[in-house]
């Protein structure tokens, strides 16, 4: 039985290119639509947000000398390569999917239209956003939380590397205090840099829960939505 109806799920573009060094490693984008396909098989409605990372990241152009706002319009093409690649690896799987754009490229993916993603999740549908906000200056964290409040998620999941909230990279500082609750207005004081502000103040506003987990965990997401307590939640209060 799942804790959740209905989930925004986000993952950085980095964790596609799995040991490589840029672009999308295929075995690694298959076991991550493996993942999501265990999520839709239990009846989970499933929208998705993919950053560009892996091929163009906007501030990352900009600081090299490219206008900030071609920059960013890249890092939006970017997210779109790969919501149509985990489109393919989800379909691979048979599940159905839609791709929904915030820019117009109707040649490959359809229009954001928030009414109709939400009759695409209700008719089992896995929905991936692309191109972000269709605005510069504003992250892929920002679009996530953005389309997870609008589409009326229960929790947003985000995926990433490590398994949870800490005070610092546990990777490089194994005294990384790890804090499996905290709230938003912690995680802001604390600049604890799980997400940009404007999408960590995005979900507190509208009170939707966060939740931080290893993608690379397999059956982490599974697990999340069957209700086990993993990595790190984000809420309004600290209900430790």
């Amino acid at each position: 039985m799942s804790e959740y109806r209905r989930i925004l799920l986000k993952m950085s573009g980095e964790a596609l290119m799995g040991q490589g060094e840029y672009g999308i490693d295929p075995e690694t984008i298959h076991q991550f639509a493996m993942e999501v396909k265990a999520l839709v098989d239990e009846g989970v409605q499933v929208g998705m947000v993919i950053g560009g990372g892996n091929i163009f990241r906007g501030a990352g152009l900009a600081a090299g000398g490219i206008d900030r706002v071609t920059g960013d319009h890249m890092g939006m093409l970017a997210t779109v390569l790969n919501a149509l690649a985990m489109q393919d690896a989800l379909e691979k799987q048979e599940i159905p999917v839609r791709v929904m754009s915030a820019l117009k490229i109707h040649q490959v993916c359809e229009d954001y239209i928030r009414r109709r993603a939400v009759r695409h999740l209700e008719k089992g549908r896995v929905v991936i956003f692309a191109a972000g906000t269709g605005n510069p200056f504003f992250t892929t964290d920002s679009a996530a939380s953005l389309r997870g409040i609008e589409i009326g998620a229960d929790v947003l999941i985000k995926a990433t590397k490590v398994s949870g909230i800490y005070s610092s990279d546990p990777m490089k500082d194994p005294d990384a205090k790890h804090y499996p609750r905290i709230t938003f207005d912690e995680v802001l004081e604390k600049n604890l840099q799980v997400m940009d502000a404007t999408a960590i103040v995005l979900c507190r506003d509208n009170n939707l829960p966060l939740r931080i987990v290893n993608i690379f965990e397999k059956g982490a997401l599974a697990n999340v939505v069957a209700g086990q307590d993993i990595g790190s939640l984000v809420t309004q209060e600290d209900n430790a």
